[in-house]
């Protein structure tokens, strides 16, 4: 779609110096296009040029086509306003390393200054979880210890079961803030009186999915750090001892690093063979 819409785009306007986009297009035909125009082509990950791609992308989310998502989802769910969003889901192992996220969204993008998260008690019950994680996030708005503003509406990744578990939380701690749940199979909208079945196509739609799986990422990727504090995933790879274990963070930092080292990579650490790597590749 990015490749398609460059073409058109500029079939009518001249082309610029260097063009700066949120992801690569991913289009010989275009890239060599542009390449032949003198076209420089970035995707920018941080400075100014990523700010510049950062502010194009939520000017472009406040107004989609001119339509008003955030107003848009407020009149579905029949709601004051919808311009501030937050997200949550909770992310653990059979129980092991749960932790909880909870993202925050104005105006249809991510305020990434105003993410928190937490470690949870470790219990293999998503709906405890998820009433926990709300009970803290409730809790500090109340006793006046959380300085964001209160949100318009609270999003929770999860069904019936997750949304009741929040609503509980919520109502036991006294924090009047509507509250409703994305499920992913079908991308049902649940609310306390109904269920949403909106157009794929749906700008709010997009923009509750945006926040459902910016929480999920954000849950996850905390849970992987947790896990690999507490206890690194290489003590259960077959053929890793102490000193290969020990070898490998040397060389690569962190259990991350290994985790997204090649093979062949992975072979240049001593002590490491290819069907070793192989293994660690597979289990990590």
């Amino acid at each position: 779609m990015l490749a398609a819409f460059l073409v058109q785009y500029y079939a009518e306007r001249e082309l610029p110096d260097a063009l700066l986009l949120p992801e690569r297009h991913g289009d010989d035909e275009v890239a060599a296009w542009l390449e032949a125009e003198g076209v420089a082509v970035r995707v920018p990950g941080a400075g100014r040029e990523a700010k510049l791609v950062e502010l194009a992308l939520k000017n472009a989310r406040r107004n989609v086509g001119g339509r008003d998502e955030c107003g848009m989802l407020a009149d579905a769910l029949e709601i004051d306003a919808a311009s501030r969003i937050e997200g949550f889901d909770v992310s653990h192992a059979q129980g092991k390393a749960a932790v909880g996220s909870n993202v925050t969204f104005v105006d249809g993008s991510a305020e990434t200054a105003d993410y928190r998260r937490k470690k949870l008690l470790e219990q293999n019950d998503d709906y405890d979880n998820m009433r926990e994680l709300l009970a803290w996030r409730a809790r500090r708005a109340v006793e006046g210890r959380d300085d964001r503003p209160d949100p318009d509406l609270l999003v929770i990744d999860g069904g019936e079961g997750q949304l009741e578990a929040a609503r509980t939380a919520l109502s036991d701690v006294g924090w009047d803030v509507p509250a409703i749940a994305l499920a992913k199979a079908e991308e049902r909208v649940i609310t306390p009186d109904r269920e949403f079945a909106w157009p794929s196509d749906a700008p709010h739609l997009h923009l509750l999915q945006r926040v459902r799986d910016e929480a999920h990422r954000f849950a996850v990727q905390y849970h992987r750090t947790v896990r690999d504090e507490v206890k690194t995933v290489l003590d259960d790879v077959p053929g890793v001892g102490p000193e290969t274990r020990k070898r490998l963070l040397g060389r690569f930092g962190s259990v991350e690093n290994v985790r997204e080292a090649s093979i062949e990579d992975l072979t240049s650490v001593p002590g490491v063979g290819t069907k070793t790597a192989e293994t660690i590749h597979s289990r990590l």
